[in-house]
């Protein structure tokens, strides 16, 4: 039965190896995600709303979905 525990504390080491080579390699794969959403974003800002071109935008629920809806917010009397 020793010998049973002594592999699974093994087994266990082995696993927090793993686990600790694996949290490095995730921890890149998602910085490198992030910096990917991060570039693109700049992209965005830069290139397609830069120069004033954000003027041309056209709000498609202008006047649809007002903040102040007399219907809604009415002072009785």
């Amino acid at each position: 039965m020793t010998s049973f525990w002594l592999f699974l504390s093994s087994v266990f080491k082995w696993s927090f190896g793993f686990f600790d080579l694996f949290s490095n390699v995730i921890n890149w794969v998602l910085f490198l995600v992030a910096f990917g959403f991060f570039c693109y974003w700049c992209y965005v800002l830069v290139s397609q709303l830069g120069a004033n071109t954000d003027k041309e935008y056209v709000n498609s629920t202008n006047g649809k979905h007002p903040y102040y809806d007399p219907k809604i917010y009415n002072k009785e009397k």
